[in-house]
């Protein structure tokens, strides 16, 4: 007999840990509905081995739509969705005293709505089948006061919450629901952000970080796929700061 394998949907397969994350998935024996992925992302994870749903029109997480394809995307093709991870954000700096409802309005759209839309979707489904694992990539910054975004930390926090409580709400239908939550990650965005594409200025971001180094994509992806994989089910409702110590 054919053993069923697990299905895994990533929700931005485009950037930051998606792509990393999808290549471990495929190496687990995971089937692949995937927001955005490249040509070649796609062409290497069929030649692995897995079956791949690529969905297109979905870079805008914070738009209901998105997550609303994406799921029906691995209905129709699956028929279930094993595992979920949704990575998003939209980062708003600057002073509080400075700041204006726009910007509050600009962050939770791009820090709360989109996990809300994510989830609203994905977790009736997981729901009616009795099972799943849903993994939301929120910041470290829910963890502390963040001095110069603290919209961003504080919608951050309530993506954070939200989670926390979905799994509260799901655990009874054997639904597992965790957020973990990055800073100071070597990735394209960051290092812009703050300047690190510069050594000096890297230096001195990481001289903020115990570690005293930036986090890679891989090892962020080995670490967000136990939330995933089937491998621990018995972790729900959990928060875990991914910073080298800074949270």
């Amino acid at each position: 007999m054919t053993e069923t394998r697990r299905v895994a949907l990533v929700a931005d397969a485009a950037h930051y840990v998606g792509p990393d994350l999808a290549r471990m998935l495929a190496a687990t024996g995971h089937d692949l509905v995937l927001g955005e992925p490249s040509a070649d992302l796609v062409a290497e994870l069929e030649a692995a081995g897995a079956a791949v749903e690529a969905v297109t029109g979905v870079a805008n997480l914070s738009k209901a739509g998105s997550s609303e394809a994406l799921v029906a995307a691995a209905t129709a093709r699956f028929g279930r969705i094993d595992a979920a991870v949704i990575a998003s954000g939209r980062i708003v700096t600057g002073r509080f005293t400075r700041s204006s409802v726009e910007d509050l309005d600009k962050v939770v759209a791009g820090c709360l709505h989109a996990p809300y839309h994510f989830m609203r979707n994905v977790v009736p489904v997981m729901v009616e089948q009795r099972s799943g694992q849903v993994l939301v990539i929120t910041s470290a910054s829910a963890a502390r006061p963040t001095p110069g975004a603290p919209l961003y930390s504080a919608a951050r926090a309530g993506a954070t919450m939200l989670a926390r409580n979905v799994a509260d709400e799901v655990a009874r239908d054997n639904v597992q629901v965790n957020a973990v939550g990055t800073n100071f990650m070597d990735f394209p965005e960051f290092l812009a952000a703050t300047g690190a594409t510069d050594p000096e200025v890297r230096a001195k971001v990481e001289s903020q970080v115990p570690l005293r180094r930036l986090g890679s994509m891989e090892e962020f992806a080995s670490f967000c796929r136990v939330f995933l994989d089937g491998t621990s089910t018995f972790t729900t409702g959990q928060f875990v700061a991914y910073a080298g110590g800074w949270a």
